[in-house]
């Protein structure tokens, strides 16, 4: 390669893409391992408030500014009875959880979560067991949650302490009811019409609730767009979203091939919105169908160690991946993929919030630290915020193992017009050199540069850890300039760039 890469991108506000809907940046908590306990609640730790939820933890979740989290599953909620979550926490039972192998004592459940993500500035995104449950129980569960009162399960919650409902409006109908793997598991036959039935007494009782359907737990399933039509001719018109959930990771360590997987995410999200749309055909609606993708991020460290932990332990330490420099860049990519399709994801949940695959890590009695895939996904919330533009792009190309014609530059652009600000995000994917970004925003006169964001490290393999919290982050050196409606910018080797333009 030449010692001089260039890219180039236009940007218009006239071109646009989508507004971001902010639960884009939402996240998900799930009864696995220290998510919940020693995760967000911890009583007797040294930062616990009054209800036991560790206050350092919350502090981090409050600087992402996460909107919404899902809860409280994921493979949990197949074999969870909600029943067993709420009243009085002495008289909770405590229960082997099949999904994980572990003992899960019902300390915290649904008011206590509901309470406390609602501290966190946070609505919730409840999910309904349709694996060993159905119909009955998700309807009494919406029942117990948003009815205002006067009816048993109504009044029931608010024997429990919570006078008011708690109003939740987005609620999943199952969780990747096609994996084998899934308590429950069904033909995209059984789950269509049990998820048809489910949302027609879910919304008798609160008409007013968005709901989620379950799609293909990955694009790999071999049932894969066909289980996606299937249920959708049962379920179109009732639902509101399809899930979709996809896991990246560099297990055979080629950083190229690597960062290039989030053109499987691109595709995959592309694959599903024909799937929607064909059914809107078949069917004749007018209704467009919008995608959830509640779970995504990088997963691979642990796959092969969690498999040693014995079972029916509380609370083990499992799915602990402790994120590397290059799995941050990988997220940044996936942000940036989900940025560029904000026409149609209007929810997508970083999965999960705390320890488990998690941007934020703990200690139990000790330490939380942000881990280096906190810093893409706090910058994305915060400055990934109004309308997504349609930039031209030209950029070098390369090939990698898996994946051809793999763009060096990786960028999305928002434009908040009520702030006037510009945002670039930007990835370098180069192991070797640095990139010259020249993007055209004569559109945009009166604008300067305000910051240009740089996370980089020389180590591809560099973590964060209790130690060394501070190994990898960001700093607001980068060099980025405007001049004469042109913005130009040196992106370091494997680098992420923020870079913020304001009017002045």
């Amino acid at each position: 390669m030449s010692n001089f890469l260039k890219a180039k991108m236009t940007v218009d506000k006239e071109y646009t893409l989508a507004e971001v809907d902010p639960r884009l940046y939402s996240s998900f908590i799930e009864h696995l391992g220290r998510v919940v306990y020693g995760g967000i609640y911890e009583p007797g730790h040294p930062q616990a408030d009054e209800y036991g939820f560790r206050k350092d933890v919350a502090g981090l979740i409050r600087e992402i500014g996460v909107p919404m989290i899902r809860y409280p599953g994921g493979n949990f909620v197949s074999g969870y009875n909600w029943e067993d979550g709420v009243g009085p926490v002495a008289n909770r039972p405590k229960r082997l959880e099949l999904a994980w192998r572990t003992v899960e004592p019902n300390e915290v459940g649904t008011n206590e979560f509901i309470r406390w993500a609602r501290e966190q500035q946070a609505e919730v995104m409840m999910a309904v067991n349709l694996g060993t449950r159905g119909v009955d129980a998700a309807r009494n569960l919406l029942e117990y949650c948003n009815h205002p009162g006067g009816s048993f399960y109504s009044d029931l919650r608010k024997s429990h302490g919570y006078a008011e409902p708690h109003g939740i409006k987005t609620w999943c109908l199952g969780n990747e009811m096609d994996g084998p793997w899934q308590i429950g598991q069904k033909t995209a036959a059984e789950y269509g019409r049990l998820a048809s039935e489910t949302a027609k007494a879910m919304q008798l009782v609160d008409p007013s609730i968005e709901l989620v359907a379950c799609g293909s737990s990955f694009r790999s399933m071999p049932t894969y767009a066909q289980w996606e039509a299937e249920v959708l001719d049962h379920t179109y018109e009732q639902v509101d979203y399809l899930s979709l959930h996809t896991y990246y990771g560099n297990a055979e360590n080629d950083t190229a091939n690597y960062l290039a997987k989030s053109l499987d995410m691109d595709l995959f999200i592309k694959e599903i919105v024909a799937v929607c749309d064909y059914i809107k055909a078949k069917k004749r609606s007018k209704k467009t169908l919008n995608l959830s993708f509640d779970e995504w991020n990088v997963w691979f460290h642990t796959l092969e160690t969690d498999k040693e932990i014995a079972p029916w332990q509380f609370a083990p330490a499992q799915l602990e991946d402790r994120y590397t420099f290059e799995d941050a860049l990988m997220v940044g990519s996936m942000l940036i993929t989900l940025l560029n399709h904000a026409d149609r994801v209007k929810i997508a949940c970083l999965a999960q919030l705390v320890n488990a695959i998690a941007p934020i890590m703990t200690e139990n009695g000790g330490a939380a630290w942000r881990q280096t895939i906190f810093y893409p996904y706090l910058h994305a919330s915060l400055y990934g915020r109004g309308t997504v533009l349609r930039p031209i792009i030209s950029s070098p190309l390369y090939d990698s193992k898996d994946y051809t014609d793999v763009p060096l530059l990786d960028s999305a652009v928002v434009f908040n017009a009520e702030n006037e600000e510009l945002v670039v995000f930007a990835l370098n994917r180069s192991v070797e050199e640095k990139l010259v970004l020249e993007c055209d925003v004569r559109g945009f006169q009166g604008y300067r540069v305000a910051e240009h964001i740089v996370l980089e490290h020389e180590d591809v393999k560099a973590v964060n850890t209790a130690a060394s919290p501070d190994m990898v982050q960001p700093h607001s050196k980068g060099d980025a300039q405007v001049s004469d409606g042109l913005l130009t910018a040196q992106l370091s080797k494997l680098s992420w760039n923020v870079i913020r333009l304001r009017r002045v």
